[in-house]
């Protein structure tokens, strides 16, 4: 399933340092997400672009992840030549990521 299934995102930007909000839909949702939308597979995710580090916060009892990705920016919004120099898509970018599917209401977690 799409991460757009079960969140949304926010995005916001300092320097070349892009920080995106993922934000569950549903609280019931929010361990899934953390289980599996880690500080490792965004930064594969974003991979080519990203040339620092991503760091992620949790936040569970508003049920969102915050990612800190630096050099995400291409320098900076003085310095981008990039048409999103802001990075305002990489959250819906970050929504395109592939995670299983929510187990079944009542089924045991895997093993």
């Amino acid at each position: 399933m799409k991460l757009r299934a079960l969140a949304h995102a926010r995005t916001g930007d300092k320097g070349n340092t892009s920080n995106i909000a993922l934000i569950a839909y549903d609280a019931a949702d929010y361990e899934h997400l953390a289980a599996h939308v880690t500080a490792e597979r965004v930064r594969e995710h974003f991979r080519g672009i990203v040339t620092g580090a991503v760091t992620r916060y949790a936040l569970p009892k508003i049920g969102a992840l915050n990612f800190v990705l630096t050099g995400a920016l291409g320098g900076g919004v003085t310095r981008s030549l990039a048409l999103d120099a802001h990075g305002k898509g990489l959250g819906s970018a970050l929504l395109d990521l592939d995670i299983p599917d929510r187990p079944a209401a009542g089924a045991a977690p895997p093993r």
